[in-house]
């Protein structure tokens, strides 16, 4: 059972609606809740360019890291050369620490297909995919169930309401490595080729599956699509910040009281988000919150204040990322877990890209000689010069974000980082650098 922390009462519930349910799978509840009046409104009084309209004036923009306006992925779907169209939600949560796609699959299956089926809709697309990590058994149980039940009670599947419109989903379960999580890797691994991102453009959206114009937007973009044409753009608009309206998933954990999941608006500080979770472990003090999973920042108490939206965390360094927001006290030492996430990065790259393939190889490395007591007097200037050239040069979004982790700790935690590099001490007491002295120094 999903956590769900609890926020305040003026904060809306655009996501999390339903969290909790008995049977997430039954339709007539998920019905008598508001599920597929988003539909029916996008067919019977919308239409596919006027869905696309009220998409763009809500303002809804991508979840899963990007930030794109979702109307203007579904625009350029729709209009591409091309008879047969694709959506695909991507529900791989690559992550290994991040669990809010497998809640929300697992809480809110209808939500998702509801809003798989008003892209497919707008956009065209007959056939449809949910693809799903494998792992996540129950989320795809109940993926299945609840397309079974849609199209069986005709909200789906062929002449939907009388549309002459044919919808077809399927949930497809994966298993792979993390790169999977990436766009055009996930629509290779779908078409069961090597995992591999390519060079953009063209975009999915000219060329995705099978080639053919598709759409891919994360799970928890989808979750949000039927309650925003059910209930108008502008109560999608109102809530969170102007330049990047609605609400967002967000996974707090680490040195809490109560980790778990919340939906908060955008542009909440992060510090009333970490809040959400409870108080410090007794006698010990906050210093520092990892933002973005993996590939997140590592930002300093100071930095709170923080409106957790993909501008101002850009701005400090960080990104929204999966969602994740870890928070760790004074037993941690930062520039271990800024090794460890770099180190996972270069681990799990797909070995295309040469700046990718051994540059995060290098910047690990770097890392790996502080935490032991082997960095070199240059290490510093080498770290900042290497993650430049790696987002210069970046193939895809992964190698992009993977240098933040070290890069964040280079401009937040200088003192503890020059503490490992240069006296081969730990003030966390975490590593335990060995202490390398000239011949003849002993005494």
């Amino acid at each position: 059972m999903t956590t769900l922390l609890a926020t305040p009462a003026g904060w809306p519930r655009v996501l999390t609606a339903g969290f909790g349910a008995a049977d997430p799978a039954d339709l007539d509840a998920a019905i008598a809740a508001g599920a597929f009046e988003g539909l029916k409104r996008a067919i019977r009084t919308h239409g596919p360019t006027g869905t696309i309209a009220l998409l763009r004036a809500s303002g809804l923009r991508g979840r899963g890291g990007g930030g794109y306006p979702t109307a203007d992925k579904w625009h350029a779907c729709a209009t591409a050369d091309g008879t047969v169209r694709h959506v695909v939600a991507n529900g791989y949560e690559a992550d290994p620490a991040t669990h809010i796609a497998k809640a929300l699959m697992e809480e809110r299956p209808y939500a998702i297909v509801e809003g798989v089926a008003i892209a497919a809709f707008a956009v065209g697309a007959t056939e449809s995919i949910i693809a799903v990590r494998a792992e996540y058994g129950e989320a795809v149980r109940r993926l299945q169930e609840a397309v079974a039940r849609a199209e069986a009670a005709g909200h789906i599947g062929a002449n939907v309401l009388g549309s002459g419109h044919d919808i077809f989903i399927e949930v497809r379960p994966l298993r792979g490595a993390y790169m999977i999580g990436e766009e055009t890797v996930l629509l290779k691994a779908l078409e069961g080729k090597r995992g591999q991102p390519e060079q953009r453009p063209p975009y999915p959206t000219e060329r995705g599956l099978w080639d053919r114009p598709t759409v891919v937007n994360d799970v928890v973009t989808l979750g949000a699509v039927g309650w925003i044409v059910a209930n108008g753009a502008e109560a999608y608009a109102s809530i969170g910040e102007a330049a990047t309206p609605g609400t967002v998933l967000v996974q707090v954990a680490g040195a809490v009281e109560e980790p778990g999941i919340a939906e908060v608006p955008i542009g909440t500080r992060l510090r009333d988000i970490v809040d959400l979770a409870g108080k410090m472990a007794s006698g010990h003090r906050l210093k520092a919150v990892a933002v973005g999973g993996v590939t997140g920042g590592i930002l300093p108490p100071r930095e709170l204040d923080t409106p957790y939206s993909a501008a101002a965390l850009r701005e400090v360094g960080a990104h929204a990322g999966s969602g994740s927001i870890l928070v760790a006290d004074e037993r941690t030492c930062v520039v271990d877990l800024a090794t460890l996430l770099t180190r996972y990065c270069a681990d799990e790259a797909c070995g295309k890209a040469i700046p990718c393939r051994i540059g995060l190889r290098r910047l690990a490395e770097i890392g790996e000689r502080a935490v032991s007591g082997h960095a070199r007097p240059a290490d510093p200037t080498l770290l900042a010069d290497l993650s430049t050239d790696i987002v210069a040069s970046a193939l895809c979004g992964h190698e992009r974000a993977a240098v933040t982790p070290l890069t964040s700790v280079l401009r937040y935690f200088r003192p503890e980082l020059d503490e490992h590099l240069l006296r081969s001490a730990c003030p966390a007491g975490v590593c335990h650098p060995i202490g390398v002295t000239s011949a003849g120094s002993a005494t």
